[in-house]
């Protein structure tokens, strides 16, 4: 009788060896329950483990749940996976994957923000290509202790977004991608710089808001110092700047043609109606627009207009500018023909 108990007992743990084996095998040797082929998954804040697998299973990067929910329960620390994008290599084990998602990196997206975005345009580009949405960011951009943090005395981040090409992780956080974009100004704008500015009277806010009325009115660089002494010019004699993207900004929406009803728009940023400098910068200017503002040319020119043909005229006098209108018109109404 103890002979067929111990033979009994034997034959248990034996089978529960193989078991064990074939569960350890199935769990740990690569292609028995993943796929052979590059799969991709989105783990959205807040996802806990049994969508993620359940995701994994709905795109076809597992056969089956319940490996994974077992070697999540062995290890469970494979239970943390951060939010992102993630390119899941082929054959690997379920543990292998497991902890490929859990001490990954999620995959990085790539966005160029051009000079002269609006903070809402920055907002609205971000939002299409990053797990966020645009109120978030542009609620983050206006958050009064994100601006402490980053020694911004405006009423938010406008001005500070400095443009450039990026990697952002796709989960980034509204707050990450607005302090990651304000740390590129700061790396940017160098002691040197500051001391300069200062030597002009031109506070931080002040250079980034004249700095990004140039960046409006011109895309052209070899021009952009031109345009900062026009304006500067106009500031030393106590003229108004009469910024037409100025009053752009004022009536918000997408650029168009200004009517002369648009001028009279009531906003302490239309420079028609206004003197000295709008309260903030009206869109965040690239580095060729600060320089510019921080290296002028030396100039006494205080008018300039299109030439309609790319570029601007500029002129010392108000006679001599109502000549380049005229050059311009001719030029608009040739191009009309």
């Amino acid at each position: 009788m103890a002979s067929k108990k111990t033979f009994l007992r034997q034959l248990l743990i034996t089978a529960g060896a193989v078991i064990l084996t074939a569960l350890a095998c199935f769990l740990l040797l690569p292609g028995l329950n993943t796929t052979t082929r590059t799969t991709r998954l989105i783990v959205h804040r807040g996802m806990g483990l049994e969508p993620i697998v359940n995701e994994l299973l709905h795109n076809g990067s597992i056969n089956e749940t319940w490996p994974i929910f077992i070697t999540c329960r062995i290890i469970p620390k494979l239970h943390s996976i951060k939010p992102g994008r993630y390119t899941i290599p082929p054959g690997m084990s379920n543990f292998q994957l497991m902890y490929y998602l859990h001490s990954h990196k999620p995959d990085e997206v790539r966005i160029t923000i051009p000079e002269g975005l609006a903070l809402r345009q920055i907002a609205r580009l971000l939002s299409k290509n990053l797990d966020m949405d645009s109120t978030g960011f542009m609620a983050a951009a206006s958050d009064t202790r994100l601006l402490v943090k980053n020694n911004i005395s405006a009423k938010n981040a406008e001005g500070y977004l400095f443009p450039g090409t990026y990697n952002f992780l796709w989960a980034s956080t509204p707050e990450e991608a607005t302090g990651f974009l304000i740390g590129r100004f700061r790396h940017f704008y160098t002691d040197t710089f500051k001391k300069t500015a200062d030597s002009e009277g031109l506070s931080e806010t002040s250079l980034l808001t004249l700095a990004s009325i140039v960046e409006a009115e011109t895309p052209l660089d070899n021009e952009k110092p031109l345009v900062a002494s026009v304006y500067l010019n106009r500031i030393k004699q106590n003229i108004r700047l009469q910024a037409d993207p100025t009053v752009q900004y004022a009536l918000g929406g997408p650029p168009r043609r200004l009517f002369y009803k648009d001028l009279a728009v009531d906003s302490p940023y239309n420079t028609y109606r206004h003197n000295g400098l709008p309260p903030g910068p009206i869109c965040n200017p690239g580095s060729a627009s600060i320089l510019a503002v921080l290296n002028p040319a030396n100039s006494r020119y205080i008018y300039f207009v299109a030439t309609g043909k790319g570029g601007h005229n500029f002129a010392e006098t108000f006679a001599a500018h109502n000549e380049n209108i005229k050059h311009y018109r001719l030029a608009r109404q040739d191009t009309l023909r």
